[in-house]
C-alpha cells in the first residue's frame, strides 16, 4: 500500500498502477523528504515529478508544503490514476495544484515555458540512458538557478549524465536495489 507519509494530507492512500509502474517505497520517500525539509527545499516549491507513477513523490511534496506539483505520465490508465489520487489529496485539504499532464517526458519539457525548484525523475528501471539525459537536457532550462533534480533508478543503473544537461551532480544514496541520485545547476 502507497500512502501519503506526512503533512497536511499524511495517511491519505494513493492507487498504484497495476503495472508498468515502480512506486518509491515509504521507507525510500520518508528517508528522502526528511532530507528534503532538513534542507528547506520543500517550502513553496515548485515541483516536477516526471515519469511519475502514482504521483506518489510530487503528492507528497504538496502535503509538506509546496506550492505546485506538475505531475508528467505517458501512460493514459497511470494519469487517470494520478488525478484520482490528486483529488484524494486535495480532499485531505491540500490547496496547492497539481497539474496532471499526460505526456512524453522530454516532449513535455521541450514544449513547457514552466521553471521548477525541485525536480524528481523517477523513470522506469529499462528506460535506456540516452533517454533519461535527454530528458535532462530538456529539463535543464526549465530549471531555477538554485533547484534540487533527484534521479531514482536501480542500484546497478550508471549515474545519471549531469554534464551533458549543464548540471553537476551534488550526492548519491543506495537505498537496497534503489539509487537516488541528487543534482543541480552547474554553479557559474
Amino acid at each position: 500500500m502507497t500512502r501519503i507519509i506526512s503533512g497536511r494530507a499524511g495517511g491519505t492512500v494513493l492507487d498504484v498502477p497495476p503495472k508498468g509502474t515502480r512506486p518509491t517505497s515509504d521507507r525510500v520517500r520518508e528517508s528522502l523528504f526528511g532530507a528534503l525539509e532538513s534542507a528547506g527545499l520543500l517550502d513553496d516549491a515548485r515541483v516536477a515529478d516526471l515519469f511519475a507513477g502514482s504521483g506518489a513523490l510530487g503528492l507528497e511534496s504538496l502535503s509538506r508544503g509546496a506550492s505546485s506539483a506538475d505531475l508528467v505520465e505517458l501512460s493514459a490508465p497511470a494519469a487517470a490514476l494520478i488525478r484520482k489520487n490528486a483529488e484524494r489529496v486535495k480532499t485531505a485539504g491540500v490547496t496547492a495544484p497539481a497539474r496532471v499532464h499526460k505526456a512524453n517526458v522530454t516532449t513535455f519539457l521541450s514544449a513547457s515555458t514552466l521553471e521548477w525548484d525541485l525536480v524528481f525523475l523517477d523513470p522506469p528501471y529499462d528506460l535506456a540512458d540516452d533517454e533519461l539525459t535527454k530528458a535532462l537536457v530538456a529539463l535543464a532550462p526549465r530549471l531555477h538557478p538554485d533547484a534540487t533534480v533527484i534521479v531514482e533508478r536501480a542500484k546497478r543503473s550508471a549515474a545519471p549524465e549531469w554534464a551533458a544537461a549543464g548540471l553537476e551532480a551534488e550526492r548519491d544514496r543506495a537505498y537496497g536495489d534503489t539509487t537516488m541520485w541528487w543534482g543541480r545547476p552547474r554553479s557559474v
